[in-house]
C-alpha cells in the first residue's frame, strides 16, 4: 500500500491512482481509506477533487463518497471548492454520483448559507428522479437545508410539501417530515 508522505501533486495523484489500481483492494476499502488520509490530513480536499473531476465515473463517485464520509465526521472540511464540486456532480448522470454529492451538500449546507440558489435548484430535480437513492439523498439534502430556516423557506416548504404530496416511499417522506417539523 502506498504511503503518503510527499505533498507534491503529481505524486499524490499518482498514489491516489495506485489506490484504486490495487484489485485486493475492495470499494469499500478504498473509500475508508481516503476518508482517512482526509481526515488525517495526508491528502487534502482540494487534491482529491483534483484527482477526481478527470477520473471515471465509479472513481469519481467513491472520491465523492470519502468526502461525504469526511464532511460528515468534520463538517470543516467542506471548503468553497468543495461545495461548488458537490454542487456541480449533483447533475452528473451516474445516480451514484448524484447521490453521493447530495450527502455532501446536506453535510456542509450550513457553512455555505448564502450559497444555496444552485444547490436547492439540483437537489429539487434529484427528488423527482426515477433512483430511488438519489431521491433519499436529495431529501436528505433538502431537509438540511430547510433546517436552517434561510431566506429560501418559503419557496423551499411549499416544493418540499409538493413532494411529499408525490412521493411514494414513506422512507424518503419521513425525511421531509421531520425536517418540516424543525422549521416551526
Amino acid at each position: 500500500m502506498a504511503i503518503f508522505e510527499n505533498k507534491n501533486n503529481t505524486f499524490l495523484k499518482m498514489k491516489i491512482a495506485e489506490l484504486f489500481a490495487d484489485k485486493n483492494l475492495k470499494p469499500k476499502a478504498k473509500t475508508e481509506m481516503l476518508c482517512k488520509m482526509l481526515v488525517e490530513k495526508s491528502i487534502s480536499i482540494d487534491e482529491l477533487i483534483a484527482f477526481a473531476q478527470t477520473a471515471k465515473d465509479p472513481i469519481k463517485a467513491t472520491c465523492i463518497e470519502s468526502l461525504e464520509f469526511a464532511t460528515k465526521q468534520n463538517p470543516s472540511f467542506g471548503n468553497e471548492k468543495c461545495w461548488q464540486f458537490a454542487i456541480e456532480n449533483l447533475t452528473a448522470k451516474s445516480p451514484r454520483i448524484k447521490w453521493e454529492s447530495a450527502k455532501v451538500v446536506g453535510n456542509i449546507a450550513h457553512l455555505f448559507s448564502k450559497k444555496l440558489d444552485k444547490a436547492i435548484t439540483n437537489l429539487l430535480i434529484n427528488a423527482q428522479h426515477e433512483g430511488t437513492v438519489v431521491r433519499w439523498s436529495a431529501a436528505f439534502a433538502l431537509g438540511e437545508i430547510v433546517k436552517l430556516k434561510s431566506k429560501h423557506n418559503a419557496d423551499l416548504i411549499r416544493a418540499i410539501e409538493n413532494i411529499c404530496h408525490h412521493e411514494e416511499k414513506n422512507s424518503i417522506k419521513k425525511i421531509y417530515q421531520a425536517a418540516l417539523k424543525k422549521t416551526k
